[in-house]
């Protein structure tokens, strides 16, 4: 399935459309004042260790804390060439780290929320073909690649990197999945691109005083060439002039096979009008996303979990009910699949098909998502269909989804996405006028809210109002603030 990068730039902004199929697959968004830190090298410093949590806090110059678990802690004590790192977690996180300690961490996952960055001390250092592993001399492959050809590789990886750093090289590498079909020469300059990398950090980590970021990862447009270019790939368009020859500068020193793919778009429509990505943009904000045969999901986003409701609508089928609903939950399989990429959900998520009867309906849903899913360059696992029928997945999060990136919580509903109806706010004045009479004793009192419950105040309600001035003996003024969220108020004692 051939595959199109579309990059629109802006001084305040970069994004990034995967348009596979004449379909827009992902969208990436970058800003620099609220750009992402993952894969960022810091010196940090231990503020705070908590045996307990066998966990530590790191203060980076940030905001809130950094964690680190000592699951993501290198020690290299514990450290051989056959038994790894894996040693590292069975000694305890407070006989290895102590406060006021300077550590040199990466981050993992970006603050999410109100937690802060997760770190690890076990950095790593992403190439175009490998990844390289400073503190390890493990070489390995990417998962992703079949088993036969992994055995081959790794001893060509080996060969290569001793051939170039010596016998007794510090590091290790991980041939990474674009890497397959790579030439000599090709890892090679991913060689020294990478040790020349980590020499600056080494030098940074000697010189900078703690709480300094030590190395940047790469801005969005570089990581299109490092993470997301794939054999399909068959064109990069950026609309920036001054930014397509930086983005050509950086590809010939650093990934020059991609060099022919990148494209200076000079039309006069707006690049991202080419396959209505800002059109998918705004659907992938919204809680509804309609299938073609007519029926939609209803997509949920908690902080918890996401959850994935599907609905036949108006579709109504040709045959059997039963025929109806698996056609339309295989049609939702691939738009669930799409969703995941499109709106970059991560976590949790609970798919609730339509209960299908037969087991060899259920089985095929369940490929047909697994195949779509294998194009999303996220590590997701699905697990089977419960009893209840529901599909739980499990998305690898590293970064805010579309909606968080772009979207604050409503200021009216507070993130609940209801809010209380003209008459529940009325018959909260009326018991507040009541509470504020029996403490206190104003001249009057005078109700502040919104148009809608003030006009409900004065004209349905009005004989409660007027009762309750009776009982209190006080007069009660009513005041209309258009400005008003719908279920606030104020009662003001004069």
């Amino acid at each position: 399935m051939f595959q199109d990068i579309l990059i629109n730039w802006a001084p305040h902004e970069t994004r990034v459309a995967v348009i596979e199929a004449g379909a827009v697959q992902e969208v990436h968004l970058e800003r620099p004042l609220e750009r992402g830190i993952v894969g960022n090298i810091y010196l940090g410093k231990v503020t705070r260790v908590l045996p307990g949590m066998q966990s530590a806090f790191i203060d980076i110059g940030m905001e809130k804390a950094a964690f680190l678990h000592v699951a993501d802690l290198f020690n290299p004590a514990s450290v051989s060439k056959s038994e790894g790192a894996q040693d590292a977690a069975v000694t305890p996180i407070e006989k290895q780290v102590f406060e006021g300690q300077t550590l040199l961490v990466q981050v993992i996952k970006d603050p999410i929320g109100t937690k802060g960055a997760r770190l690890t001390t076990q950095i790593s250092i992403a190439g175009r073909m490998l990844v390289f592993l400073p503190q390890d001399r493990h070489v390995g492959v990417s998962q992703k690649i079949a088993q036969p050809l992994r055995d081959a590789l790794r001893d060509r990886l080996d060969r290569l990197a001793n051939e170039f750093m010596g016998q007794d090289r510090v590091g290790g590498f991980i041939l990474r999945t674009n890497a397959e079909d790579a030439t000599d020469d090709d890892i090679r300059k991913d060689l020294r691109y990478l040790q020349a990398t980590w020499e600056n950090i080494r030098q940074l980590a000697q010189t900078r005083a703690p709480k300094s970021l030590i190395h940047a990862d790469l801005n969005l447009m570089q990581r299109v060439l490092r993470d997301m270019v794939v054999e399909a790939t068959q064109s990069i368009r950026i609309d920036s002039r001054e930014q397509h020859q930086s983005l050509l500068q950086f590809a010939r020193d650093v990934m020059p096979d991609t060099v022919s793919l990148i494209q200076h778009y000079q039309g006069e429509r707006p690049i991202f009008d080419l396959f209505s990505v800002e059109e998918e943009i705004i659907r992938a904000l919204g809680r509804r996303v309609p299938l073609k045969s007519g029926g939609y999901l209803i997509i949920e986003q908690t902080e918890a979990l996401t959850t994935i409701d599907v609905n036949t609508g108006g579709f109504v089928g040709r045959k059997s009910f039963e025929e109806t609903i698996y056609k339309t939950n295989l049609e939702a399989a691939g738009a669930i699949a799409r969703q995941l990429r499109l709106r970059n959900l991560g976590g949790i998520i609970v798919a609730d098909f339509i209960d299908m009867q037969q087991s060899e309906h259920q089985q095929a849903v369940l490929e047909e998502l697994k195949k779509h899913l294998l194009r999303d360059r996220v590590k997701t696992m699905v697990s089977g269909f419960s009893e209840l029928g529901l599909l739980e997945l499990t998305r690898k999060r590293t970064r805010e989804s579309l909606m968080h990136v772009m979207c604050d919580a409503c200021p009216a509903c507070k993130g609940t996405g209801v809010v209380k109806t003209p008459r529940t706010v009325v018959y909260d004045i009326l018991r507040e006028i009541l509470r504020e009479a029996r403490q206190f004793n104003p001249r009057q009192f005078r109700v502040i809210a919104s148009p809608q419950v003030i006009d409900l105040l004065s004209e349905e309600e009005g004989a409660h109002l007027a009762a309750l001035g009776e009982f209190i003996g006080k007069p009660i003024q009513l005041q209309a603030e258009v400005g008003m969220m719908p279920d606030a108020f104020e009662v003001v004692l004069l």
